[in-house]
């Protein structure tokens, strides 16, 4: 075999190495061969089989629950996530994904290691094998109505529900419990990490998600909700600063509320707007009643900007 390499252009043994029709005596010929570009087409090739190797053991790792539930009976095992807890921005969206056990999806993690591109190519993958999927979104204001748990159970318990003609009759849960669900259930701390199906779920409602979001910057321009997903960037929080919060922001969520509420800036504007003394009474009245939040350096701001227009209108 040695000699046979020996006989081989580098781009041979190139195209013999990537069908794989090679033996450990071929290998050790190309790792010993006097050619460089040979030794490093080996080198390439041990390396790949090590990532290769690898993977294929953390794909047997994180099956082992899937593995458990299948032993005890059940065939229509899901893994159940969601993605979104954290913007300030957008939905909440949880999937469904029931995928078969055997000939495992490489690739398949959590959905926050991956890069956009994996993700996106791995959700066509999964979609395409998946023996059921179901998304489901939870609006910001609902949101902000019921608080951000409960919108994210209820997102997870809408995707099950709509997973599909056949439900589940096993979910695998990253982290939470639907307590309105009739199905067994097992939740996972760090769930996307540790268990095939949750991964493959934490992939699928990210890809929705991210689309969802650069449709939404085109609605709502000026937030850059295409690059940011609705997080708090500073290329966000520069939009709130500039425009405030829109329709799809959570008011409820800290950062924006203080958007929420009226800035000085405002207020010197509608000061500035007022066009009689009795206007400019009514607009006192209004940054009494609402600029509780504002500083005592912003208030001073605001009495002189007042002093001075009640001049100009000849007020007193």
């Amino acid at each position: 075999m040695a000699e046979d390499v020996q006989k081989l252009t580098e781009k041979q043994v190139r195209e013999r190495l990537a069908l794989g029709d090679v033996d450990m005596e071929f290998l050790d010929a190309c790792r010993s061969d006097s050619r460089a570009g040979v030794r490093r087409l080996a080198g390439v090739h041990d390396r790949r089989q090590m990532r290769e190797e690898a993977e294929q053991q953390r794909l047997q790792n994180i099956l082992a629950f899937e593995r458990q539930q299948a032993e005890r009976g059940y065939s229509r095992i899901a893994g159940v996530d969601e993605v979104g807890r954290g913007p300030l921005a957008g939905p909440v969206v949880a999937a469904c994904v029931i995928l078969p056990l055997e000939d495992p999806i490489q690739g398949i993690n959590d959905s926050k290691q991956l890069s956009p591109k994996k993700r996106e190519e791995l959700a066509e993958v999964i979609r395409s094998r998946a023996l059921g999927v179901g998304i489901a979104p939870i609006e910001s204001q609902e949101i902000d109505r019921i608080n951000i748990r409960q919108a994210s159970i209820r997102a997870m318990a809408d995707a099950v529900e709509s997973c599909g003609p056949a439900a589940p009759d096993f979910l695998l849960i990253d982290a939470m419990r639907l307590p309105d669900l009739p199905m067994p259930q097992l939740s996972m701390v760090h769930g996307d990490e540790r268990s095939y199906l949750i991964g493959a779920a934490s992939i699928v409602a990210k890809v929705h998600r991210d689309r969802l979001m650069v449709e939404l910057d085109s609605a709502y321009p000026g937030y850059a909700f295409a690059s940011n997903k609705g997080y708090g960037t500073a290329d966000h929080m520069d939009g709130l600063e500039r425009l405030g919060p829109c329709d799809i922001h959570r008011r409820s969520f800290a950062p924006v509320a203080a958007y929420s509420l009226p800035s000085c800036r405002l207020f010197l504007e509608a000061i500035g707007r007022a066009s009689s003394a009795a206007a400019l009474r009514v607009t006192g009245e209004r940054i009494r009643d609402t600029g509780t939040h504002l500083t005592e350096e912003e208030r001073d701001t605001l009495r002189e900007a007042y002093r001075v227009r009640q001049e100009q209108l000849g007020g007193c």
